[in-house]
């Protein structure tokens, strides 16, 4: 269900960005000039075309500054970047934060929290980034760590952010394998950035987080991937909202960055790999980790509120109920998509028809130069990223990748990133910290020990090897 919305006219392009890590009141210095605050997080790539891609390009600024040639109205952008959504609520609710971009667990928490208060009550209007199966949360241990699955984490101490995505995929995940979240394992409540410095520390046994930050401390060599949250096959997502009274307000404003949004997300699976470069350079994480995240069979990059999303949320207002005094939200009514349709409509494009579509917007395609052989299936598809080179590789399968990355170590080449597809759920992950399993003459990736271990009991004869057996044996 929908509420009217104010159709308005395509919009383009030009304005100046004020930056600031302060509140700033939304309210306008005058009739001609308003203030627009966008909250974001940086390092939550997978808000990138809500937040650090869409910052860096400047699309925002330049389609409020079409707005302003029209009407003389001047728009004053100001971009405050958090490392969690909570703080970015906490702005919203003392309307200091107009726009802002989170993950899931902290988006209903959003709603909850500002719904006492119209000038401060939001709604969800679009997604940014989603997972179908879940693989936007993890839990890593330290690379020395005897843990294989989550289990062995009884009675230890495990880093998260209480209240997040990762927290919520860490709750269910333990209660799924037979182990009370409350009394099984010890909690420390942090935020990602002191979570990942007191495993390092030695100070907790795990971290429970969201991405970026399970794929940069193992691209680190600073810890292993115990538990993907893909094997829950929970959709995840992260996605935007907005003040409603801002947007009554200013509905040119919101108009704006969906349009603006829709720019970042063409440009992104459009041009993925220049993308991670710039979210990169913009956010200070390495690119091969970005593009792990932003590359072609990662993130799902989908503005649409899909209803399997929308149902997804609702399945994770329990969870919020259990940790804290979370007050009743509707979340149908929650969810707002009659902007983003009118924002569709102006550029051509089919809304409906777009909320069915399934697919990942970006997978690996084109002809592997090895196997010579085309791309055609994204379960199999692989990417090779040669140090030097401006595009990457496609690999038709896992062993095409293996004897890839063995051809171009003999010519003396350095291999800056490769990433497969994990077996038996997908999730894009680096090859060199895969577990690798040979079955028969196939070599397969898996992201996590249990999953490797799953399929060697299913699968008689097969055996777990090290990444350099599996180069060396690859057909």
């Amino acid at each position: 269900m929908t509420r009217p919305f104010i159709r308005l006219a395509a919009l383009a392009a030009g304005l100046t960005v004020a930056a600031s890590g302060c509140a700033l009141d939304s309210a306008s210095d005058s009739s001609d000039v308003v203030n627009v605050v966008v909250g974001y997080q940086s390092k939550t790539i997978n808000t990138v075309t809500a937040g650090t891609l869409l910052r860096a390009q400047g699309y925002l600024e330049r389609r409020l500054g079409d707005i302003g040639e029209r009407t003389g109205t001047e728009y004053r952008v100001t971009w405050q970047d958090y490392d969690t959504g909570a703080p970015i609520t906490a702005q919203m609710v003392a309307e200091k934060i107009d726009i802002g971009s989170m993950g899931d667990y902290p988006m209903l928490i959003n709603g909850s929290k500002t719904q006492a208060n119209e000038r401060a009550r939001t709604e969800i209007v679009s997604v940014t980034g989603y997972n179908p199966r879940g693989a936007l949360n993890m839990v890593v241990v330290k690379p020395d760590s005897p843990a294989q699955t989550l289990t062995d984490l009884k009675g230890q101490k495990v880093s998260a952010s209480v209240g997040s995505a990762g927290h919520g995929m860490l709750v269910q995940a333990l209660s799924r394998a037979g182990v009370d979240p409350t009394t099984g394992v010890e909690v420390l409540n942090q935020q990602p950035q002191v979570g990942a410095s007191a495993l390092e520390s030695g100070q907790v046994q795990a971290l429970s987080q969201f991405v970026a930050w399970p794929g940069l401390l193992v691209f680190q060599d600073k810890a292993k991937l115990l538990y993907d949250g893909a094997e829950l096959d929970y959709p995840t997502l992260h996605g935007v909202v907005v003040r409603r009274a801002y947007a009554a307000e200013h509905p040119e404003v919101l108009d704006a960055f969906l349009q603006a949004q829709l720019d970042a997300t063409e440009f992104l699976n459009d041009q993925p790999l220049e993308a991670a470069r710039i979210v990169a350079e913009a956010s200070g994480l390495p690119q091969e980790v970005v593009y792990l995240y932003n590359g072609p069979g990662g993130t799902s990059f989908d503005t649409t509120l899909k209803p399997s999303l929308i149902k997804a949320l609702e399945g994770d207002v329990p969870y919020l109920k259990s940790i804290d005094d979370f007050a009743d939200l509707d979340v149908a009514g929650f969810v707002e998509d009659a902007p983003l349709r009118a924002a569709f409509d102006e550029r051509g494009l089919d809304y409906d028809e777009a909320v069915a579509a399934t697919a990942n917007p970006s997978l690996i395609k084109g002809t592997d130069p090895v196997c010579n052989t085309a791309v055609t299936d994204p379960a199999q598809a692989g990417e090779l990223w040669l140090d030097g080179a401006d595009a990457t590789q496609p690999a038709a399968t896992p062993g095409c990748l293996l004897k890839a990355v063995r051809e171009a170590t003999a010519h003396g080449t350095t291999i800056r990133a490769a990433y497969v597809p994990d077996t038996e759920f997908g999730t894009r992950w680096f090859a060199d910290k895969a577990i690798w399993v040979k079955d028969g003459q196939d070599y397969r990736p898996f992201a996590t020990p249990g999953g490797a271990q799953r399929f060697i009991v299913a699968h008689p004869g097969s055996a777990a090897v090290d990444y350099e057996q599996a180069l060396a044996g690859a057909a």
